[in-house]
């Protein structure tokens, strides 16, 4: 499966005043650039829970999945 980006072909040969990086438990992280010109670039991550349970029968050897669930 590839791997989707997003280039910022508009931020090539900026000079960076300041970089920081914010952390948030529950949100994920942001990145703000500040640039000597006056611009400034923000960029942030997100952790999105995901939910999946799994219905199968035991025993010995491999458990037999009957059904796998995902939100």
């Amino acid at each position: 499966m590839p791997r989707e980006y997003v280039e910022c072909t508009e931020i090539a040969g900026k000079t960076v005043k300041t970089l920081k990086v914010y952390e948030d438990a529950l949100d994920g992280c942001e990145t703000v650039i500040e640039f000597t010109d006056g611009t400034t670039f923000s960029s942030s991550v997100t952790y999105q829970p995901v939910v999946k349970a799994t219905l199968f029968r035991g025993g010995v050897g491999t458990p037999q999945v009957l059904r796998d669930y995902e939100l």
